[in-house]
């Protein structure tokens, strides 16, 4: 059972702080934090009663550290992966959830993307306003397919692992064809779970600056191991991923 972290008006000054050293190893991924990359000000806040849990999470997650090492490091699909593992406490269910979020990435920008978890009915009623976010997969989740339960093994591979270690997706081929995940051990590659056998068929509409063809669509035939690198290759034209379908 995981330890929840709740802030209180009556917590010490030790309690808001063992809170913000939460917060930074769920949000951030297990990394080492340097003190030049502590978000010292929006502590203070904190310790301060001046700002909720939630916010601060917020700041965590728009840092140029979460930044760097989660938007402009990783696929898109370990990007939105993690920010359903280090903002909900889960893994994402299905290609409807993943897409939603590389739409809104791609549309809305990197901060709203962040914001559409934070500001979600989820977020709320698991985490409220002072509570510190935590894997919550190793229970039942109300509401939430059983399939999550496997799945956040995959994304989140024990403690000892560091979330930017590993920078390709290890659902894209399961979200993809709905399928369960098998529950493995870590490997020094972060135990990836793409099929490079499986052949799949991603149809997009036309990119933003293509707007003569707008309603057109556009289809890509690629093998698993190259599923990633295409959807980048999707998301930087500003086209939108439609669905995403195995060929049998």
């Amino acid at each position: 059972m995981t330890d929840v972290l709740e802030l209180w008006p009556t917590s010490t000054k030790e309690d808001r702080q063992t809170i913000i050293r939460a917060v930074y190893k769920h949000v951030l991924g297990n990394p080492h934090v340097m003190e030049s990359e502590r978000l010292v000000s929006t502590e203070s806040q904190l310790l301060d009663g001046a700002i909720s849990v939630r916010e601060f999470v917020r700041a965590v997650a728009k840092s140029s550290f979460y930044r760097s090492r989660y938007f402009e490091s990783c696929a898109p699909y370990r990007f939105v992966e993690l920010n359903f593992l280090h903002l909900l406490g889960r893994a994402p269910t299905d290609q409807a959830e993943v897409s939603k979020h590389i739409v809104c990435c791609v549309e809305e920008g990197y901060e709203a993307e962040i914001d559409s978890y934070l500001d979600g009915d989820e977020y709320q009623e698991a985490f409220g306003e002072n509570i510190v976010p935590y894997n919550r997969a190793t229970q039942s989740i109300v509401g939430q397919k059983q399939v999550g339960y496997n799945r956040v093994f995959a994304v989140d591979r024990g403690p000892a692992q560091v979330s930017s270690s590993v920078q390709a997706s290890q659902l894209v081929y399961n979200v993809a064809t709905n399928s369960s995940n098998t529950i493995a051990p870590a490997t020094s590659k972060g135990g990836a779970y793409a099929a490079p056998a499986k052949r799949f068929k991603i149809v997009t509409t036309a990119a933003k600056f293509d707007a003569p063809r707008r309603r057109s669509t556009n289809t890509y035939i690629v093998s698993g191991d190259s599923m990633t690198p295409q959807i980048q290759r999707i998301n930087r034209t500003g086209a939108k991923i439609v669905s995403i379908t195995e060929i049998v």
